[in-house]
């Protein structure tokens, strides 16, 4: 017969209640973990393309001076830096 003040680890003991409450806690945070890496990798307004890891500086160059962000001075000189490299 176990007492109230058995220090067991049966359910008496209450330590494998601590553990399964752990593991469950646990087990949780691992879904959420898993739900918003999946969010992450679903498009978001309608952004289909992701980045393309593949670029060269002269492409990255290219799409700079074909969106006005840079000079057709500066893009002459950064792409004689580039081809000097």
């Amino acid at each position: 017969m176990m007492h109230w003040f058995y220090p067991g680890w049966g359910y008496d003991g209450g330590m494998i209640m601590y553990l399964g409450m752990f593991l469950w806690v646990l087990f949780w945070a691992a879904v959420i973990y898993f739900i918003f890496r999946l969010i992450k990798l679903i498009p978001i307004n309608g952004a289909s393309e992701r980045r393309n890891f593949t670029e060269t500086p002269l492409d990255i160059l290219k799409k700079r001076y074909a969106a006005g962000e840079i000079t057709k001075e500066e893009f002459e000189k950064i792409k004689e830096d580039l081809n000097r490299t």
